[in-house]
């Protein structure tokens, strides 16, 4: 992406887009093999600007891939650097102190520790701001600076990020997988209620806000999980050193977001096309733990009006409560076997419901 003409926004660009290279060098190879060329070819479409539906050279992608690697070699161990802002070096994790400098400028920068203990950075253009339940809310669009697998929300201390670049790169990615495989299930439906087939951009355009409130939604359901977990329950999170008993946590978390406000709110509001989109990311574990809300979307679908829905996300909240509870105590009472007896507690039958 090409930096803005502004002499003092370039040096701030430039400034992010190394921390977020060093960010990749010393974390980007730790995801698995498939994973992480998946994020490389996306990073590279970033990069040069390509637009979604481009086909892109192997050959290409293959020798900036090892030309970034090298990169990384040299970088691996290098400091994050400070960011220059209105002529003040700020600390590149003091995202709020940044905002109040940028945000008047149609700018917003977020920094933050995320999945596997990888920090992440970005910076872009500022779509809107707002506040619901004393919650800042930030909505970047065009970016300028991102690291390796952005995610497309997050809650920091009392403000939420919604990175709509990214959120669209997800479900464009998405609808590619669907079409080579062809298959039903919700993510067609939802397709198929946005006009995909006759104007994908478009579509993709309409499914991105809907989107935005979802994502907006379950950090506002992450802000109440943790009034009741935290501060305890991140500092279990930054202590774990294998993945297994993370995905578990995280997954748990998500599920008592959802179920305390994400899918109660979109029931609700009638909102189809956001609930068509949540069951369509409802994968891996997270599908696994809560085969309850098949059968309460099946019905849902043969048009019970989210009767099934409301009740299975009331008992969730509840369920996920105390596996997030049950969790937490493990995790105080085993110390260097926390891990192992999480992980226990993560295919044990009484966690699915």
């Amino acid at each position: 992406m090409i930096p803005p003409t502004s002499p003092h926004l370039a040096r701030l660009v430039e400034a992010v887009r190394a921390n977020c290279q060093i960010s990749d060098a010393r974390h980007a190879r730790n995801m698995t093999m498939c994973t992480y060329l998946l994020e490389m070819r996306e990073l590279h479409r970033w990069e040069h600007g390509y637009a979604l539906d481009a086909v892109l050279s192997r050959a290409d992608v293959g020798e900036w891939l090892s030309e970034r690697e090298a990169k990384w070699d040299a970088i691996e161990h290098a400091g994050y650097r400070p960011l220059p802002v209105d002529g003040e070096l700020l600390d590149p994790y003091a995202a709020e102190a940044v905002n109040r400098k940028l945000i008047p400028q149609g700018w917003v920068y977020g920094a933050g520790v995320g999945r596997f203990g990888k920090p992440q950075f970005f910076l872009g253009e500022l779509l809107r701001e707002e506040w619901r339940e004393g919650v800042l809310v930030l909505v970047a669009g065009r970016e300028y600076a991102r690291d390796l697998a952005p995610a497309p929300a997050a809650l920091r201390a009392e403000t939420i990020y919604v990175r709509t670049d990214p959120l669209q790169r997800l479900l464009w990615e998405r609808a590619e997988m669907w079409s080579r495989r062809s298959a039903g299930g919700a993510l067609k439906a939802a397709l198929d209620a946005c006009g995909f087939a006759d104007e994908p951009m478009s579509a993709l355009k309409r499914m991105a806000d809907a989107e935005t409130e979802t994502l907006i939604l379950h950090e506002l359901g992450e802000r109440a999980a943790g009034k009741r977990l935290s501060p305890a329950w991140e500092r279990m999170l930054e202590g774990f050193a294998e993945r297994r008993a993370e995905i578990f946590a995280r997954a748990a978390r998500d599920h008592l977001a959802d179920c305390t406000v994400t899918l109660p709110t979109l029931v609700a509001r009638g909102a189809s096309t956001s609930i068509l989109l949540w069951f369509a990311g409802l994968d891996g574990i997270r599908r696994e733990l809560f085969p309850r809300l098949r059968d309460a979307y099946d019905a849902w679908l043969r048009g019970d009006g989210g009767g099934a829905l409301g009740a299975a996300a009331a008992a969730g909240a509840v369920h996920w409560r105390r596996v997030c509870d049950d969790t937490l105590a493990l995790a105080a009472r085993n110390g260097a076997d926390a891990e192992r007896a999480i992980e226990k507690l993560a295919v044990a039958g009484a966690t699915r419901l």
